[in-house]
């Protein structure tokens, strides 16, 4: 049994908070620069120059990359044979609390739905868990815009409806946000599960490193087919038209019902943010 400090987890997503507004993974931006070398319009190429350039000098000067800093969102995997020497959730809060603070990020949080007052920290992020194996704790965590989430959608489909249902509402989705979610996107489709597994996973999805390949060839060749649709779209960076209204779809399934066939479908903005730690 390894016995667990909690405030190595805290230091881990005070790091990754701070760091994830000012640096975008490197995947990402390999894939804003091949997605500008191969860009038709000249509207579309400049506006990629404009996002990357705003992405060099937020890293070198320290500043957000969007003022939109996100809401926070935590993944822990848990080894079995950690034992924590106190409140893993509240260490997670407590590294987020302090690095918007220390960090001068925007604060978008509010401790109610309906009753909109701000909490002050950005906080609560919003944490789920996974036991494993072992005896480290994995951290994965994301800052999520919400013109992005916003333009996200969740269905519960018809078995009958099959894979031209779900291509037909992720394009529906993608289409209906438009030039609102920022592009270029990635985006998240969680397919199976229930109402609330098909949108975890969706979220999950968009973690995934760009250019990955699915390890099924049935959902890998989906959505090499539905990148390329959703880009025949013609929405561009920013919506001011090109070839590159994505960079990536990726897929996670579930199994599922007889009777059913949740889709979620998470959008994420052209500022994917997210890091991971292994303590």
């Amino acid at each position: 049994m390894r016995e667990f400090d909690v405030a190595l987890l805290s230091e881990a997503v005070y790091d990754m908070a701070l760091h994830c507004c000012y640096i975008l993974p490197d995947d990402f931006k390999a894939a804003l620069r091949a997605a500008r070398d191969a860009e038709d319009s000249e509207q579309g190429r400049h506006t990629l120059d404009i996002i990357l350039t705003n992405l060099e000098l937020s890293e070198q000067m320290q500043y957000p990359a969007c003022q939109d800093t996100g809401m926070c969102v935590v993944w822990l995997e848990v080894g079995r044979e950690v034992h924590f020497n106190a409140d893993p959730y509240g260490a997670v809060q407590d590294g987020v609390r302090r690095a918007y603070k220390d960090g001068y990020l925007r604060k978008s949080v509010v401790g109610d739905p309906l009753r909109r007052t701000n909490t002050g920290d950005n906080t609560p992020a919003m944490v789920t868990t996974r036991i494993v194996a072992g005896d480290r704790v994995k951290a994965v965590y994301a800052a999520k815009g919400f013109g992005s989430e916003n333009a996200s959608q969740l269905k519960m489909l018809r078995p009958a409806d099959g894979v031209d249902g779900v291509m037909s509402f992720v394009l529906k989705t993608v289409s209906e946000a438009g030039p609102n979610a920022c592009p270029p996107l990635v985006v998240g489709v969680g397919i199976g599960g229930t109402f609330d597994h098909a949108a975890r996973v969706a979220k999950e999805a968009l973690m995934r490193p760009i250019g990955s390949i699915h390890p099924d060839p049935f959902y890998a060749d989906l959505e090499a087919k539905w990148l390329d649709q959703i880009n025949a779209l013609g929405y561009g960076p920013q919506g001011y038209g090109g070839r590159t209204t994505a960079l990536a779809v990726h897929i996670a399934a579930l199994p599922t019902h007889i009777a059913g066939l949740p889709v979620a479908v998470n959008i994420n903005c052209h500022m994917t943010r997210h890091e991971e730690r292994v303590l």
